[in-house]
């Protein structure tokens, strides 16, 4: 019976072994490191906040300065947030390349030396930093995902109005 006994045990544990060799060799290929990325933009445009339908007394009264009829401009920084998986194969969450090209494309080639009131993504709002911060988070949100970054996932956008304000957006 003691023999039996053995026999049955060693027969478990060859089992366990071999669930744990298939397991130890599934694991190996999941990348567990999620990993962050940053990177900063610099672009210039202006603004004037605005409101239609708001009288001339109430767009002074919310907007002070920036109410400006001539508008004004800012020297924005834009830093874009995604976050992955670290590919085994180039050690990297997304290629900066991509990622530079994407911010580009949907970025500074759109809004760089722009006035942000002619453009059609504020026709009907006022184009505050705050709405310019998720437009951005839109548009490069719209164009990786159309693109298919395989690890890359759009965290947040943060946009820089001056050294006194900023902004962050992350699609909630």
């Amino acid at each position: 019976m003691v023999e039996r006994g053995e026999r049955d045990l060693r027969s478990t544990v060859r089992q366990i072994e071999s669930q744990l060799e298939f397991f130890d060799s599934f694991v190996s290929k999941i990348v567990l490191v999620k990993a962050y990325l940053s990177r900063r933009y610099r672009f210039s445009a202006s603004h004037r906040l605005h409101g239609e339908q708001l009288s001339d007394a109430e767009n002074r009264a919310i907007y002070g300065k920036c109410n400006n009829p001539h508008g004004h401009g800012h020297n924005y920084t834009l830093e874009v947030t995604v976050s992955g998986s670290v590919e085994e194969l180039t050690g990297m969450v997304c290629n900066l390349v991509d990622l530079d090209d994407c911010v580009q494309r949907e970025v500074l080639s759109r809004f760089d030396i722009e006035n942000l009131n002619m453009r059609p993504e504020f026709a009907d709002v006022v184009p505050t930093t705050e709405n310019l911060c998720t437009v951005i988070f839109d548009h490069l949100n719209q164009d990786i995902l159309k693109r298919k970054f395989t690890q890359a996932h759009l965290e947040r956008v943060r946009l820089e109005e001056t050294m006194m304000n900023s902004f962050e957006y992350s699609g909630d």
